[in-house]
């Protein structure tokens, strides 16, 4: 069975309407889905979230900041909150914050619950994927780490838990409450920390003490293109997967690597992503996937509608649906058809650059990682 974490409760309220973050996509990914015939055969059920309880947040979150965001949601704010990440344009104070971002999370913890239930094999919750957000700190749009909370939850049930990340932008958030742990492995294709927030996962980050060689970094050069990420994820990140053998994969599917994102700067179709969860579907693994950044609304749904057909195994239908034109096409943001982008067209130049720099990165990867995994690193 195949679950979408959704209520319309997520589409009511939420971040202000100046925020980048547009909680709308989560909504609008499911209408897609579901006028495009992806929620029908039977194998497919829309799953309410429920709200995480303070208890169950404090199992990560500090309760001081826990009473930050309540007393923000009721419109009080200090230099202590602003301390905390608290009213900047990235994190902005809005009416019920705590109630809110506790539903958008409870998903992600909802979906694990049904993995660990054997009612599932697949749980998607777009309204996810808060991967910035530390235990005393609000931080790039994410106020409540959903992903630590379903990781953690899963892992205490005894389950190896492998979390690969494909947003732009670093899991710091994740990465740091895992850093010292071998029994959650995460891996994280991303934008360089050099040209993009939060300025981490560089390779060198490979974990620290029992959880030395369990963080996987793959800092991507700006321009990063379709094929050059596909290898990067091919040649680094599915090995170790591989060899590190889950029981359940956490995916996080920002589509903020799309080519024409406002905030970031990857070369991106979604044909790129499709490629990749096809890898991540055939491990054969329960999967909980998660939503992340994507700043281009009309893009960043059409790419997890996708996304959900790819993991649910609907090959015969996205293929079908892939002659539409427009999506990021030569980049434009038009669209009048189809879930897949047309192939993108990229400089020459450029290609050339990022192919030099991705090889040298998979190299330090390698080296630094493979062995301790018993990868030929020439492999």
């Amino acid at each position: 069975m195949k679950a979408f974490i959704f209520t319309d409760e997520l589409d009511e309220g939420g971040y202000p309407p100046a925020c980048p973050f547009d909680t709308r996509r989560a909504g609008l990914t499911y209408r897609t889905v579901e006028n495009m015939g992806l929620m029908h055969g039977g194998d497919r059920t829309l799953v309410a979230p429920r709200k995480l309880s303070r208890a169950e947040l404090e199992s990560f979150h500090d309760p001081g900041y826990l009473d930050a965001l309540h007393r923000g949601g009721m419109g009080e704010h200090d230099l202590q909150a602003l301390s905390m990440g608290l009213g900047t344009p990235d994190c902005p104070i809005f009416p019920g914050m705590l109630d809110y971002v506790s539903l958008a999370a409870g998903g992600s913890v909802t979906a694990a619950e049904l993995i660990l239930a054997g009612e599932v094999d697949l749980a998607f919750n777009p309204s996810g994927g808060f991967h910035h957000a530390h235990p005393t700190r609000a931080s790039g749009f994410c106020y409540v780490n959903d992903v630590v909370l379903a990781c953690e939850t899963l892992a205490r049930a005894g389950k190896r838990v492998l979390f690969l990340d494909v947003d732009a932008h670093h899991c710091d958030g994740v990465q740091d409450a895992f850093y010292d742990r071998s029994d959650v492995m995460t891996v994280s294709l991303h934008e360089s920390g050099k040209t993009l927030f939060p300025g981490t996962g560089f390779e060198e980050e490979i974990g620290h003490g029992e959880g030395r060689g369990y963080a996987a970094n793959f800092p991507l050069p700006v321009g990063t293109y379709d094929a050059a990420w596909v290898k990067v994820f091919e040649e680094g990140a599915l090995p170790l997967m591989r060899a590190f053998d889950p029981d359940v994969i956490v995916v996080e599917i920002g589509m903020d690597a799309l080519a024409g994102d406002p905030l970031a700067h990857l070369h991106l179709s979604n044909n790129a992503y499709a490629d990749v969860l096809e890898h991540v579907r055939g491990l054969g693994k329960p999967i909980l996937a998660t939503g992340g950044g994507g700043y281009h609304v009309e893009n960043t749904v059409r790419g997890w509608a996708l996304a959900w057909s790819v993991l649910c195994g609907d090959q015969e239908h996205h293929d079908a649906m892939s002659f539409g034109m427009g999506g990021v096409l030569l980049e434009t943001t038009e669209w009048t058809g189809g879930l897949r982008d047309r192939t993108l067209l990229s400089d020459a130049g450029r290609r050339s650059g990022v192919d030099i720099e991705i090889d040298a990165m998979l190299r330090r990867v390698r080296s630094l990682l493979f062995a301790r995994h018993g990868i030929d690193a020439d492999d």
